[in-house]
């Protein structure tokens, strides 16, 4: 089998500066950092930076394979203040780390909305939407994590007045619906359509036993986007199947304690710790497999858009799978012969 070609250091020197795109220097001139790993052991005490733009502080949180399809951010506002109104033509979804406060939502017809929210609260912002966050504490800080589809729609434009300063709504997506962030929704199977939940840490969620390890599952489809998201929850002792995707997918652990084994294909498995409020982006085509030995893991999803969620794992469908279950442990490989190879890793006694 042919191995990987290596090239040498002034050749890969030459493709240095295309690493380097509108949207990264768009961060770097927000004045902010951008944390190249794919595991933050808490995102209530990670490090931020003033954000002078905003009016508050952030910063953003990428492995370099996800920047061109997705981002993740940091922001915290200060007690008593809130962050400057800002529209933007991508999608963002927000779930709150820390405290308490509110959001005012506009389009150019005039149409404001105002809805509170708390710890624990998930929700979307319609796109192009004038929108403002404000702290509804004078003592606390508020602190929440956001996913976008915002780099690939800077690098295509590469106008960051077209991205931020255009007048048009989107009627389809937002129209001034009096009820549009209640917390209604319509449940379809697993999909529930809403804009605002509440409480996503006890959110009831559905039977997904086919998903492996018996646990339950809830997708999401926010303010009728194309970005996706999902809950998932498992129980103590139990194995989730292992798998492999493109990247951009967002891991926030809401509840419980467990771990991940996660590798790219050929390498060593690496163990990451669960805990509340640790954040993971998943490595492109690395292979995934979650255990919960001691208590019930409760994580949401925060992913790119449906495309690379839905299509990347077809094409490993495509390739075959072969699932290993040693003892109580389960894992999913999409290639037999890697089952000597983590059997190796894992279980020396049964290779």
């Amino acid at each position: 089998m042919a191995k990987d070609a290596l090239v040498s250091e002034d050749l890969a020197s030459k493709f240095a500066t295309e690493k380097e795109t509108p949207y990264t220097r768009w961060v770097k001139n927000e004045g902010l950092d951008i944390i190249s790993a794919h595991y933050i052991r808490s995102l209530n005490t990670v490090d931020l930076k003033p954000w002078a733009r905003r009016g508050g502080k952030g910063v953003y949180i990428n492995h370099e394979a996800s920047r061109t399809s997705n981002d993740c951010y940091v922001c915290e506002i200060a007690p008593g203040k809130q962050l400057e109104p800002q529209r933007q033509i991508f999608e963002e979804m927000i779930y709150v780390l820390s405290g308490r406060g509110s959001t005012t939502v506009w389009n150019d017809q005039g149409h404001r909305i105002t809805f509170e929210w708390q710890a624990g609260a998930l929700f979307a912002i319609p796109l192009n939407c004038m929108h403002q966050h404000f702290n509804g504490s004078g003592k606390d800080a508020a602190r929440f994590v956001a996913v976008t589809n915002g780099p690939p729609v800077i690098n295509l434009y590469e106008d960051l007045n077209f991205v931020f300063n255009t007048q048009h709504d989107f009627a389809n997506r937002f129209n001034g619906e009096p009820d549009y962030f209640s917390g209604k929704g319509e449940q379809k199977g697993l999909l529930l359509e809403t804009n605002f939940v509440a409480d996503a840490v006890n959110l009831p969620l559905i039977s997904a036993k086919e998903r492996g390890a018996g646990g339950g599952h809830i997708r999401f489809n926010m303010a009728r986007g194309s970005m996706n998201s999902h809950i998932s929850q498992f129980p103590v002792g139990t194995y989730k199947k292992a798998h492999c995707h493109g990247p951009g997918a967002h891991v926030i652990i809401l509840s419980g304690e467990g771990y991940s084994l996660m590798w790219p294909e050929g390498e060593a498995p690496r163990q990451y710790d669960w805990k509340w409020d640790r954040w993971s982006c998943r490595p492109t085509c690395g292979f995934i497999s979650t255990s919960t030995p001691a208590k019930r893991l409760h994580a949401i999803w925060l992913s790119n858009t449906r495309w690379c969620r839905f299509e990347m794992p077809r094409v490993f469908l495509r390739l075959g799978s072969v699932a290993v279950s040693v003892g109580t442990k389960l894992i999913m490989l999409t290639r037999a012969k890697q089952f000597a190879h983590v059997l190796q890793m894992h279980w020396p006694s049964m290779a």
